[in-house]
Protein backbone atom coordinates (compact mmCIF):
# COMPACT_ATOMS: atom_id res chain seq x y z
CA UNK A 1 0.00 0.00 0.00
CA UNK A 2 1.41 3.57 -1.30
CA UNK A 3 1.12 6.49 1.01
CA UNK A 4 1.64 9.12 -1.29
CA UNK A 5 -1.27 10.94 -0.28
CA UNK A 6 -0.73 14.50 2.01
CA UNK A 7 -2.90 16.17 4.47
CA UNK A 8 -1.45 19.93 5.29
CA UNK A 9 -3.40 22.84 7.61
CA UNK A 10 -1.81 25.62 9.24
CA UNK A 11 -2.26 26.51 13.11
CA UNK A 12 -1.19 28.65 15.99
CA UNK A 13 2.40 28.93 16.99
CA UNK A 14 0.96 27.65 20.10
CA UNK A 15 -0.50 24.66 19.15
CA UNK A 16 2.33 23.54 17.05
CA UNK A 17 4.37 23.82 20.25
CA UNK A 18 2.37 21.81 21.99
CA UNK A 19 2.28 18.92 19.21
CA UNK A 20 5.85 19.39 19.43
CA UNK A 21 6.20 18.83 23.07
CA UNK A 22 3.65 15.92 22.80
CA UNK A 23 5.42 14.19 19.96
CA UNK A 24 8.89 14.76 22.06
CA UNK A 25 7.19 13.03 24.80
CA UNK A 26 6.82 10.34 23.01
CA UNK A 27 9.14 9.91 21.46
CA UNK A 28 7.70 9.92 17.87
CA UNK A 29 7.97 12.20 14.77
CA UNK A 30 5.35 15.16 14.89
CA UNK A 31 3.80 13.53 11.77
CA UNK A 32 3.71 10.32 12.98
CA UNK A 33 1.56 11.90 15.93
CA UNK A 34 -0.83 13.82 14.02
CA UNK A 35 -1.64 10.43 11.80
CA UNK A 36 -2.16 8.47 15.59
CA UNK A 37 -4.54 11.18 16.40
CA UNK A 38 -6.34 11.46 12.76
CA UNK A 39 -6.75 7.09 12.82
CA UNK A 40 -8.27 7.73 16.52
CA UNK A 41 -10.65 10.19 15.15
CA UNK A 42 -11.49 8.32 12.29
CA UNK A 43 -11.93 5.55 13.72
CA UNK A 44 -14.34 7.00 16.51
CA UNK A 45 -16.32 8.31 13.77
CA UNK A 46 -20.33 7.74 13.84
CA UNK A 47 -19.81 6.53 10.07
CA UNK A 48 -17.96 3.11 10.24
CA UNK A 49 -17.77 2.94 6.31
CA UNK A 50 -14.11 3.68 6.76
CA UNK A 51 -12.19 0.05 7.24
CA UNK A 52 -10.03 -0.28 10.30
CA UNK A 53 -5.97 0.74 9.82
CA UNK A 54 -4.09 -2.17 9.02
CA UNK A 55 -1.92 -3.65 11.92
CA UNK A 56 2.00 -2.63 11.44
CA UNK A 57 4.03 -5.43 9.79
CA UNK A 58 6.70 -7.34 11.35
CA UNK A 59 10.53 -6.26 10.73
CA UNK A 60 11.73 -8.50 8.40
CA UNK A 61 15.82 -8.87 7.88
CA UNK A 62 15.81 -6.49 5.12
CA UNK A 63 14.04 -3.73 6.76
CA UNK A 64 13.77 -0.81 4.76
CA UNK A 65 14.19 2.78 6.55
CA UNK A 66 13.32 6.49 4.92
CA UNK A 67 16.06 9.22 6.08
CA UNK A 68 15.57 12.81 5.01
CA UNK A 69 19.00 14.25 4.74
CA UNK A 70 20.28 17.69 4.56
CA UNK A 71 21.79 18.69 0.70
CA UNK A 72 25.05 18.77 2.09
CA UNK A 73 25.37 15.66 4.59
CA UNK A 74 23.75 14.41 0.79
CA UNK A 75 26.12 15.53 -0.84
CA UNK A 76 29.10 14.21 1.74
CA UNK A 77 27.08 11.20 1.36
CA UNK A 78 27.20 10.52 -2.14
CA UNK A 79 31.20 11.48 -2.03
CA UNK A 80 32.15 9.25 0.39
CA UNK A 81 30.34 6.22 -0.94
CA UNK A 82 31.73 6.97 -4.50
CA UNK A 83 35.28 7.52 -2.72
CA UNK A 84 34.60 3.42 -0.94
CA UNK A 85 32.80 2.16 -4.00
CA UNK A 86 29.64 1.28 -2.55
CA UNK A 87 26.22 2.48 -3.06
CA UNK A 88 25.06 5.36 -0.41
CA UNK A 89 22.36 3.16 1.10
CA UNK A 90 25.13 0.42 1.61
CA UNK A 91 27.31 2.68 2.86
CA UNK A 92 24.87 4.04 5.18
CA UNK A 93 24.33 0.56 6.42
CA UNK A 94 28.03 -0.23 7.00
CA UNK A 95 27.92 2.80 9.44
CA UNK A 96 24.89 1.47 11.31
CA UNK A 97 26.71 -1.69 11.55
CA UNK A 98 30.13 -0.61 13.00
CA UNK A 99 27.95 2.15 15.08
CA UNK A 100 25.97 -0.69 16.62
CA UNK A 101 28.85 -3.54 16.78
CA UNK A 102 31.73 -1.73 17.33
CA UNK A 103 33.37 -2.48 14.33
CA UNK A 104 34.58 -0.40 11.20
CA UNK A 105 34.83 -2.99 8.11
CA UNK A 106 36.95 -2.03 5.44
CA UNK A 107 35.37 -2.18 2.09
CA UNK A 108 36.36 -5.00 -0.51
CA UNK A 109 38.88 -2.98 -2.29
CA UNK A 110 40.89 -2.23 0.77
CA UNK A 111 40.40 -5.64 2.17
CA UNK A 112 41.55 -7.58 -1.49
CA UNK A 113 44.56 -4.84 -0.81
CA UNK A 114 45.42 -6.22 2.90
CA UNK A 115 44.89 -9.76 1.80
CA UNK A 116 47.81 -9.20 -1.07
CA UNK A 117 50.14 -7.45 1.69
CA UNK A 118 49.41 -10.21 3.98
CA UNK A 119 50.31 -12.67 1.01
CA UNK A 120 53.61 -10.44 0.42
CA UNK A 121 54.86 -10.26 3.38
CA UNK A 122 54.20 -14.18 4.08
CA UNK A 123 56.90 -14.84 1.10
CA UNK A 124 59.51 -12.51 2.50
CA UNK A 125 58.61 -14.32 5.91
CA UNK A 126 59.30 -17.58 4.01
CA UNK A 127 61.87 -16.38 2.33
CA UNK A 128 64.09 -15.17 5.83
CA UNK A 129 63.25 -18.57 7.50
CA UNK A 130 65.16 -20.64 5.12
CA UNK A 131 68.48 -18.22 5.49
CA UNK A 132 67.34 -18.59 9.02
CA UNK A 133 66.89 -22.66 9.47
CA UNK A 134 70.27 -22.80 7.13
CA UNK A 135 72.08 -20.85 9.67
CA UNK A 136 70.84 -23.09 12.88
CA UNK A 137 71.67 -26.32 10.95
CA UNK A 138 75.24 -25.21 10.79
CA UNK A 139 75.38 -24.74 7.18
CA UNK A 140 77.04 -21.29 5.46
CA UNK A 141 73.77 -20.81 2.97
CA UNK A 142 74.26 -18.08 0.35
CA UNK A 143 73.67 -15.17 2.01
CA UNK A 144 71.08 -13.17 -0.22
CA UNK A 145 72.60 -10.40 -2.76
CA UNK A 146 72.29 -6.65 -2.31
CA UNK A 147 69.93 -7.37 -5.23
CA UNK A 148 67.22 -9.43 -3.41
CA UNK A 149 67.41 -7.77 -0.15
CA UNK A 150 66.99 -4.32 -1.86
CA UNK A 151 64.00 -5.81 -3.57
CA UNK A 152 62.90 -7.06 -0.07
CA UNK A 153 63.10 -4.11 1.11
CA UNK A 154 61.22 -2.02 -1.36
CA UNK A 155 57.81 -4.63 -1.29
CA UNK A 156 58.22 -4.18 2.47
CA UNK A 157 58.46 -0.22 2.26
CA UNK A 158 55.48 -0.30 -0.42
CA UNK A 159 53.38 -2.37 1.75
CA UNK A 160 54.26 -0.18 4.27
CA UNK A 161 53.02 2.72 2.87
CA UNK A 162 49.95 1.28 1.36
CA UNK A 163 48.55 0.24 4.61
CA UNK A 164 49.44 2.95 6.17
CA UNK A 165 47.60 5.07 3.73
CA UNK A 166 44.48 2.77 3.97
CA UNK A 167 44.58 2.93 7.80
CA UNK A 168 44.60 6.39 7.34
CA UNK A 169 41.75 6.44 5.03
CA UNK A 170 39.75 4.77 7.23
CA UNK A 171 40.83 6.30 10.50
CA UNK A 172 39.29 9.83 8.37
CA UNK A 173 36.35 8.62 6.70
CA UNK A 174 35.11 7.01 9.99
CA UNK A 175 35.87 10.03 11.89
CA UNK A 176 34.97 12.61 9.66
CA UNK A 177 31.87 14.67 11.25
CA UNK A 178 32.68 14.04 14.70
CA UNK A 179 32.69 17.22 17.18
CA UNK A 180 36.70 17.50 17.47
CA UNK A 181 37.58 17.79 20.69
CA UNK A 182 39.89 20.88 21.92
CA UNK A 183 43.69 20.43 22.56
Amino acid sequence: MTKDAFIACRVTPETKARMRALAQREGIAESALIKQLLDVVLRASAHGTLPAPEAPQSVSGDARFNVRLGPEISRLLRERAKGRGTPSATYIASLVRAHFLDAAPLPKAEYVAIKQAVGELSAIGRNLNQIARAINQGGRPAPPGGEDVMAMLKVAEALRDHIKALVSANTRAWGTGHAQKPH
